[in-house]
């Protein structure tokens, strides 16, 4: 249930229930006190029927039921967790009528908690006991003891796990997910609406590797007799200017002037990118080079199956004559924002990144998306920057980390890279986001995905939205409307097949869709 589903009677009901720890204690008064007050505590990421058992059973061993939340920062159990953000979890809970209190505990455990607010009784699930006590049980056990309280056990007869619930099934909550984070920061579709309104006229300049992506259509003939070799048919080839040369097209077709500095071959790919780039608006500054082919990314397609990619390209370091041209052209093209797109086909390298990151103007919006988590390549290279854009992948790449959760793996990358902010692309999961922490906002936050439906092509994704966020951030210092234009902008690229730029009317179309399934209308 949303809030604006309620009556302004129903609203205050349901705002006077989640308390700061601090004001709940006013509420309470001292222990003891004349109404008994009792505590629940837990992730409650999916309130299911085992979590309402156990709070039935807890109110009625008190006047007061209390229901603690481990907040999203403390919770590392599995990936991608928690999955629903704890701003909603509260109201989930808040909207139940045995539950009087809501509480979110920033603490790792609920014992400091314990001790400031003194609940009479903490209610445990039965599986804290039916095997003996666990320490960290004995330890909640202690503080109750320590000033009189008393620790109970639920009955135990069902349990149900909130993880296996999720992991079985996830449910849909793009909409009410987005809906509470945009309350908790005080953010309207009028804002996203307007601030995606305003890109006309934003000066970007786009620093990277050019790719020619090229799609052939086939149609299976069969087998050959000899050899395990499939045999096609060709139909058709189609090609896109990708790589940073569809970042530029991005941000051209969502109103930006831009300017796209990248090296091309003296070939016929070279030509093609050349025209397709002045069809599309985009200023380029082309270094050409006799040496270096195009890159070209060849993906061979057979009744909608991928059958086999082919791709030319040389990886060569460019020359110190060509890394002189790139800094001349970062310092003197006149830009609001300069994004490099690395790629790691030569452009950029652990030897050229301080020189074309030194060349950048001290108070130009800076932007680097490195997509290099099969090459030699590594997002930490780009310090200091203001945003950057890695997937999952590639930040334990960066990190040599296999193992640790995304949670703190993101939050890692974010204070190694020294960035301002840090949006992690989880592919089908969405992104989440990281910025510096204060009194006002949390230091992190998701965004589901906005993908209707099975996507044809999730490729080209993370371009569209590196280029939309970039934008936000150049009219609206605020990455949560960054991150929001860049994932409507990163879903209508996967749900078109193809690497064609996204346009702010069809933006603004999608995000006029996802106003109204967050606001039911």
């Amino acid at each position: 249930m949303l809030v604006e589903q309620l009556t302004e009677a129903e609203q205050a009901t349901y705002k006077r229930k989640i308390k700061t720890r601090e004001g709940l204690r006013q509420v309470l008064g001292p222990f003891p006190r004349k109404k008994t007050a009792i505590m629940c505590h837990g992730t409650f990421d999916l309130v299911h029927p085992g979590h309402v058992r156990h709070l039935i059973y807890a109110k009625s061993k008190a006047d007061i039921l209390i229901a603690s939340l481990t907040s999203d920062i403390h919770i590392a159990k599995a990936n991608y967790r928690p999955y629903v953000p704890q701003a909603l979890r509260a109201m989930n809970l808040a909207a139940l009528e045995i539950v009087d209190y809501v509480i979110i505990d920033d603490h790792a455990t609920p014992i400091e908690n314990l001790l400031f607010l003194q609940p009479d009784f903490f209610a445990k699930g039965y599986e804290y006991h039916k095997d003996g006590l666990h320490p960290k049980t004995r330890e909640e056990a202690d503080a109750l003891e320590s000033y009189g309280g008393e620790i109970i056990f639920t009955p135990g007869d069902i349990i149900y796990s909130s993880s296996h619930i999720i992991e079985q099934g996830p449910p849909n909550l793009c909409a009410d997910k987005l809906h509470a984070l945009l309350e908790a920061e005080n953010i309207s579709f009028g804002d996203l609406t307007k601030v995606l309104n305003s890109f006309q006229g934003v000066k970007v300049h786009v620093v990277g590797d050019m790719i020619v992506d090229s799609y052939t259509y086939c149609t299976l003939i069969g087998g050959n007799t000899k050899t395990p070799t499939f045999s096609l048919k060709f139909e058709e080839q189609i090609d896109y200017v990708g790589g940073a040369g569809v970042v530029a097209k991005h941000m051209r077709a969502a109103g930006a002037d831009v300017t796209l500095t990248t090296v091309l071959g003296e070939d016929t790919l070279g030509e093609f990118v050349l025209k397709d780039l002045e069809k599309a608006g985009v200023q380029c500054n082309a270094i050409r080079s006799e040496t270096r082919p195009t890159t070209q990314k060849n993906l061979f397609t057979a009744q909608g199956y991928r059958m086999l990619k082919v791709d030319k390209l040389d990886n060569r370091p460019i020359s110190e004559k060509t890394i002189d041209c790139f800094q001349e052209a970062i310092a003197d093209i006149s830009a609001e924002a300069i994004v490099f797109s690395d790629f790691r086909h030569g452009i950029f390298s652990t030897a050229t990144i301080p020189m074309l990151s030194k060349a950048l103007p001290k108070d130009v919006l800076k932007v680097a998306d490195s997509q290099v988590a099969s090459r030699w390549g590594n997002i930490l290279e780009f310090q200091g920057f203001d945003l950057i854009t890695p997937n999952e992948r590639e930040a334990r790449f960066a990190l040599a980390d296999q193992d640790s959760t995304v949670r703190p793996l993101a939050l890692e990358l974010y204070r190694r890279a020294n960035c301002k902010y840090l949006i992690l692309k989880m592919g089908e999961r969405g992104i989440i986001t990281y910025r510096a922490p204060s009194h006002a906002v949390r230091s992190f936050f998701t965004v589901d995905t906005f993908v209707t439906g099975t996507p044809p092509d999730p490729v080209g994704a993370g371009d569209a939205l590196v280029s939309y966020a970039t934008l936000s951030l150049v009219r609206k210092d605020c990455p949560v409307v960054a991150s929001v234009l860049g994932s409507v902008a990163a879903a209508l690229a996967c749900e078109r097949d193809g690497n064609d730029p996204v346009e702010s009317s069809v933006a603004l179309a999608k995000l006029e869709r996802v106003r109204k399934v967050a606001q039911f209308e």
